[in-house]
């Protein structure tokens, strides 16, 4: 039996400059939190290679987008070879005259051929090899170096979809000998210049040291905030996890409304639709970055929470009080399951990384000895004669007997 010790006087105030410190920190890191998870999701979306994949499958398989693609590769067809030449070319003599007409009548129907050639698995893989090739090309030059033919002069990469105007080409049933007169760059779809080859190498670097720096000046600056709050580290861990799950939200809200107000502006009204799934294609980590920012949040501001004085969290911590306190090996074993599946799970990115998993370990395990030096203190385990003579049962005192006849 556990019997809760009287607690002690409640930890003195903090002085007003030491609020004010602990609330700029708190503010502050918020603040450079929000741009980190901009600076991660740029580093995460350009630069690694799987990612880039993802996002390429994603784009392809999307409806809209890909009919938005069938009508460029028709168009590049029509751009640069006289497809109503080349009928009537084909055609009998006194039909020749029929080529225009049927260039201009087949041009839809190419179009919802090209579209369902893009939806095979074949032409799937195709361009997005295709895409992570122009991917690996994209990162050399962000980063200086060179590979796949290339040299960081130049500094132009393309994404190469010459073979599929080809292929439709011949499913229109134009000749090798016009096929052959496509120019080489038709079908290509430039993702930098050389012109601007320089800022996006500044930027890239700047992102590269960003996205790992800034994180750790978070981290920092809010357990710096909690170190500061002595006597009152718990409620500062509540309000660094409110903090933290409030970041998350405006990463959320910026991919929301930010997106759609680009997308309105920058894109004409038929292409909006398309647009618009590519920026949410484009910008799925973003979404994912806050997510797990708002879960992290949350655990943490729940955490301080359980170790308050509410009814509710008192109550929970007697009811696991004897478990931690004398068969801790039971709540170890827990935690490590736990530890398990969510590594197992991979909810998040963190956790789907060896180094993720290992800082949630050590953050759960800190919890669990705080929580457990806690329990110690509210709720010690008596001695057992104590338990026995409390558990005893107690009869009424017996009235001394009368003498006989008394």
């Amino acid at each position: 039996m556990t019997t809760p010790r009287t607690t002690s006087a409640a930890p003195p105030k903090l002085g007003r400059w030491r609020r004010v410190v602990i609330w700029t920190l708190i503010v502050l890191a918020s603040v450079i939190a929000l741009v980190s998870t901009l600076t991660l999701w740029v580093d995460r979306q350009m630069f690694d290679n799987n990612s880039w994949r993802k996002a390429s499958e994603d784009v392809i398989t999307d409806p809209e987008i890909r009919n938005s693609l069938s009508i460029y590769l028709v168009n590049q067809l029509y751009d640069n070879v006289d497809v109503g030449a080349a009928i009537q070319n084909r055609l009998p003599e006194g039909a020749k005259s029929l080529g225009p007409t049927l260039a201009g009548a087949l041009r839809q129907p190419a179009t919802n051929a090209v579209n369902q050639l893009l939806a095979r698995p074949r032409v799937v893989n195709f361009f997005v090899n295709a895409s992570a090739t122009a991917h690996e090309k994209l990162v050399n030059v962000l980063e200086n170096k060179t590979g796949f033919g290339i040299s960081t002069g130049n500094g132009e990469v393309t994404i190469d979809l010459h073979e599929l105007v080809t292929e439709l080409g011949e499913q229109l049933g134009l000749s090798d000998e016009t096929l052959a007169k496509l120019p080489g760059k038709a079908g290509v779809i430039t993702l930098m210049s050389s012109e601007n080859l320089g800022t996006f190498q500044k930027i890239a670097k700047a992102i590269h040291v960003l996205s790992g720096l800034l994180l750790i000046a978070v981290l920092f600056m809010y357990a710096l905030a909690i170190l500061l709050a002595k006597g009152h580290r718990r409620e500062t861990l509540r309000n660094v996890g409110f903090a933290f799950a409030t970041v998350g939200l405006l990463v959320l809200l910026v991919r929301r409304f930010v997106g759609n107000h680009a997308v309105d502006a920058l894109a004409s009204p038929e292409y909006r639709g398309p647009v618009r799934d590519l920026w949410l294609i484009g910008s799925s980590i973003l979404h994912q970055i806050g997510i797990a920012t708002v879960i992290y949040g949350l655990v943490a501001a729940a955490g301080a929470i359980f170790a308050g004085p509410t009814r509710w969290a008192t109550s929970a911590r007697r009811h696991i009080a004897p478990t931690l306190n004398e068969n801790q090996g039971i709540a170890w074993f827990a935690l490590a399951g736990l530890v398990l599946l969510l590594a197992v799970w991979g909810p998040t990115h963190a956790l789907r990384t060896w180094w993720g998993v290992l800082l949630v370990a050590a953050l759960f395990a800190g919890g669990l000895i705080a929580l457990r030096h806690q329990t110690l203190r509210e709720f010690p385990s008596d001695s057992p004669e104590t338990d026995t003579a409390a558990t005893a049962p107690t009869e009424p005192p017996q009235a001394p007997a009368s003498p006989a006849g008394g």
